[in-house]
């Protein structure tokens, strides 16, 4: 098949790309810009675009298939031509679908943790050497690609991302798969530029769970009050596996969780953390792997990339940094640390960076948020705001919001990053939050700190 991808450099978009490429199709795709590490990837396989920009004349009629991307906008060149020639236009989702309608679809869903569960799942089985297809949200230790796809396998595990699908379709990607197996995490308020009210929001939730196909099963997070009513108001034909955080406590640093076989020491830590592996032991059970199996292979589990990873640490002091930025993920992220770490001081430092957290309606969300760290910071940029086309946020809102009125709140890059370096992180957790980098913060630096 030839397939030609419009907007190819994205995160997801260009780990499809390859994965086709690795299946046998003929790639070919555009991007008006390419950031690392998508555009070394595409280039090591040949797929990156000689110059970027969009070229109608790039489609043609023996394109088996266009793949749309998000970055593209509804009249972008090449998507009109591809109307105009009648060519089959597919979102992300839904080739996925189409690359998966004779397999078991297993679905992970919820507002958080979906890609650590997802991580975690793929890493049990690959421990126990069982072949599935996937698609998962982060770079995976051991694993080449985020997306693997073939001909022989009976599974494909998929991250549920709630968002929309496509720009010319707004439905969200997890409505599309069709889940025979799904998993749902929680249900925290977010994207508030696409679902502008909470009920609005949990609606997509519900269409989820009822879109399970009969006789399917949904493995759901029986202490989110949400995700409770969500799946036990369904009148579904499907079984449903409520889970929770399982018997556990923490000695110097290390969290053990209780075993058949006794205590197990952990490479992760934080209750979410703990809940997250109580939804993928019930999903690989599914599966066929026992629970003597699971927890032999998730105790080498080290955790999702950009979720809580450590960054360095010194002889008193560690640092770690997460993708958290919703106000649930901020939250549990905080409260993990606290625990995992109880005789340190703890400097927690959250950039603002999403559409949802730089809206000045939707900012209220994060009060209590950083309540547990001794000390907060948090950044954001009154030009992203800008750029956003958001009303603009002030220092005081940020403060307000968050309910603390000892948080530094700083909108210079340079301004934060010297209050950071000339802290004394003596005896000190240091938690960095965010989907991007506090305007140019070289995250390898941080080890020099401690």
């Amino acid at each position: 098949m030839r397939i030609h991808f419009i907007a190819i450099g994205g995160s997801a978009m260009h780990n499809l790309a390859l994965a086709l490429e690795y299946k046998g199709y003929t790639v070919t795709g555009s991007d008006d810009v390419i950031f690392e590490p998508s555009k070394s990837r595409l280039s090591k396989k040949g797929l990156l675009p000689q110059e970027f920009g969009w070229f109608p004349e790039k489609i043609t009629e023996d394109i088996d298939a266009v793949i749309l991307g998000m970055h593209a906008k509804p009249d972008n060149p090449e998507l009109l031509k591809a109307q105009e020639l009648g060519v089959k236009i597919y979102s992300y989702p839904e080739f996925l679908y189409e690359q998966s309608k004779n397999k078991t679809r297993v679905v992970i869903g919820g507002s958080h943790g979906k890609t650590t569960i997802t991580s975690m799942i793929l890493h049990v089985l690959s421990y126990c050497n069982i072949s599935v297809d996937y698609m998962v949200g982060a770079q995976l230790e051991g694993f080449d690609r985020m997306v693997h796809l073939t001909n022989e396998n009976d599974f494909i595990v998929l991250e549920g991302d709630e968002y929309l699908s496509s720009p010319i379709d707004r439905r969200p990607k997890f409505h599309l798969y069709n889940a025979n197996i799904a998993l749902l995490s929680g249900i925290a308020w977010d994207h508030i530029n696409v679902f502008p009210t909470f009920e609005n929001y949990v609606e997509q939730f519900k269409i989820f769970v009822d879109g399970i196909v009969n006789g399917g099963s949904i493995t759901y997070n029986a202490e989110d009050i949400e995700v409770q009513k969500v799946v036990e108001n369904s009148e579904n034909t499907i079984r449903k596996f409520p889970y929770q955080i399982p018997e556990h406590y923490v000695e110097d640093g290390v969290t053990y969780i209780e075993t058949m076989d006794g205590p197990m020491p952990l490479e992760i830590f934080g209750a979410h953390n703990l809940s997250n592996l109580a939804g993928a032991k019930w999903i690989c059970q599914q599966l066929g792997v026992d629970e003597e199996e699971f927890y032999e292979a998730i105790s080498s589990f080290k955790g999702a990339s950009k979720r809580m990873e450590k960054i360095g640490e010194g002889k008193t002091s560690i640092a770690f940094k997460d993708f958290a930025h919703s106000p649930s993920k901020v939250k549990a992220t905080t409260q993990a640390l606290k625990n995992q770490f109880p005789d340190k001081k703890l400097l927690a430092c959250l950039e603002l960076h999403s559409y949802s957290s730089l809206n000045a309606e939707f900012l209220n969300e994060y009060k209590g948020a950083l309540e547990v760290a001794d000390e907060a910071a948090v950044f954001f940029s009154p030009e992203a705001v800008k750029i956003k086309k958001l009303d603009e946020v002030t220092n005081q809102q940020i403060m307000d919001s968050f309910n603390r009125k000892d948080l530094n709140v700083f909108t210079n890059p340079q301004a934060f990053r010297t209050y950071l370096f000339q802290k004394d992180l003596h005896q000190t957790a240091l938690l960095l939050m965010s989907s991007g980098n506090y305007g140019g913060l070289n995250f390898d630096e941080i080890q020099e700190l401690l």
